[in-house]
């Protein structure tokens, strides 16, 4: 399972682990990470980045690379949830992370392709949902019209649609940008997994492998923040999804996106291909992956056949209660940890615009529209939100002890098909029973959204430690 964006991208030379005290370590090689190490290496910063895999083996080299303002019904969504002046905020914050990325593009030949977004109805139902968000973009002053009818072999009943939007391979501009970080003094060191931060003084980051750095702060750009110390990890809903792309002889003139719980982003791509994503889930709590990537297999034989499948990948995501992403300083530690997370599948504007919030606060220029963002404060939709999330984590924890006690298999990391990996089947980040995911074979936890390879190794946090081989009880 490769993204059309990571198959051929060109490896990453390693720098040796910083033997200095640099003024920021980012944690995290993906597009917050490297965006933030630019920034404040441009402004003279000695900056130093870790990644515990390797540059965009999670979130950002398996997006779907779209680039825009209209992000489905996410306006409508945070307006439910949030004040108007909360989703101006919001709008202008994605709309300086857009306009920095696209000028980051021209100025290092990095290709992109203009499109407009559309937000569609697949049918009746999903019609109110799509109105909406047309009222409520406009509302924020996005310059949306309404369309019945889209040029698209794909049932519709009507869109909203932004011009002048982009999309992008993800994998070019990480390569840039990294090689930007290097040029302004920037180091970046793979395969160097973060297991902790301490929390007074100045920072000290200690490695899976037991080495310590140290840094005047630290910035935590990892999808879900590997500290629990701001309870993000029970204030966000990891969400898994799926995409396939296809040699395609056709053309699109926009990224498409429906308005149901199970989408379907569809978007052209350079060399003749098509790139259909969605069917999601909660990370953990489905009764089979494979069976989601089959729903989008059968799909896309219907409405564009002859295209050939040729890449399939999966992408995790995290929503936060308010459709708002969280960034900022970390309770404890003094203000010298900052973190981000909570994009919500649109991730391309929003972590440059995280970045530029936790750039601009270590430097001392904060933009207004940061300062609203972070002073928002829950209201009620919110809350109910908040609770729901949580709710749906008490139950998957139970509906998986009750699984357990059924099979007579607490803990035991043995697939469905009887193969035994040798691993205790336990989280170890709060302890969740693990679900096989069958169509990445991985561990993947119900709870928080952590996952694990076959042998237990981590591939996604809040968790940092590999799971428990059988047999052993000391940590690992």
């Amino acid at each position: 399972m490769t993204s059309l964006w990571l198959d051929g991208a060109p490896a990453v030379a390693d720098d040796a682990l910083p033997d200095r005290t640099p003024d920021v370590l980012v944690v995290g090689a993906g597009l917050t990470g490297l965006t933030t190490a630019l920034l404040l290496a441009r402004a003279g910063q000695d900056v130093a980045v870790v990644e515990a895999r390797t540059v965009g083996a999670v979130t950002t080299g398996n997006t779907t690379g779209k680039v825009s303002l209209l992000q489905g019904t996410h306006l409508s969504r945070i307006l439910r949830h949030q004040t108007a002046e909360v989703g101006r905020a919001y709008v202008e914050a994605n709309r300086e992370g857009m306009e920095w990325l696209l000028r980051f593009c021209d100025e290092h030949d990095v290709a992109y392709q203009r499109r407009r977004a559309v937000t569609y109805a697949a049918d009746d139902p999903e019609r109110s949902s799509v109105q909406e968000e047309h009222r409520a973009a406009a509302s924020l002053g996005l310059e949306v019209r309404w369309l019945d009818r889209l040029d698209v072999p794909f049932p519709h009943v009507g869109a909203t649609v932004l011009e002048e939007q982009a999309q992008i391979d993800s994998m070019e501009v990480l390569a840039a940008l990294v090689a930007e970080v290097r040029r302004h003094g920037g180091t970046l060191t793979q395969g160097a997994r973060v297991r902790s931060v301490s929390k007074s003084g100045e920072p000290v980051v200690t490695l899976e492998d037991g080495h310590e750095l140290r840094a005047r702060h630290v910035v935590v750009a990892t999808g879900a923040s590997i500290l629990d110390r701001g309870l993000h990890f029970a204030k966000v809903e990891p969400q898994r999804s799926y995409a396939l792309a296809y040699q395609w002889s056709g053309a699109l003139d926009g990224m498409y996106l429906s308005a149901g719980s199970d989408s379907r982003s569809v978007r052209d791509a350079p060399g003749g291909h098509l790139v259909i994503g969605g069917s999601g889930h909660v990370v953990g709590r489905t009764r089979s992956e494979s069976a989601h990537v089959e729903e989008l297999r059968a799909w896309t034989a219907r409405w564009f056949p002859g295209a050939a499948e040729t890449h399939r990948w999966s992408a995790q995501d995290y929503s936060s209660y308010d459709g708002v992403p969280f960034v900022g300083r970390l309770p404890g530690g003094e203000g010298r940890v900052h973190v981000a997370t909570g994009y919500e599948k649109w991730g391309m504007a929003n972590a440059v615009a995280a970045a530029r919030t936790i750039s601009s606060d270590l430097l001392g220029d904060v933009p207004s529209w940061a300062a609203v963002l972070a002073g928002r404060t829950p209201r009620a939709m919110g809350a109910a939100e908040l609770a729901r999330v949580n709710l749906g984590v008490g139950v998957a924890a139970a509906a998986r002890a009750a699984k357990a006690a059924v099979d007579r298999l607490p803990g035991a990391g043995t697939t469905p098909t009887g193969y035994d990996c040798g691993v205790v089947g336990v989280c170890t980040h709060l302890g969740g029973l693990l679900s096989w995911n069958d169509a990445e074979q991985t561990w993947d936890c119900p709870l928080h959204g952590s996952r694990f390879a076959p042998g237990g190794e981590v591939l996604e946090g809040p968790a940092t430690r590999p799971l428990r081989k059988r047999g052993r009880t000391e940590p690992q």
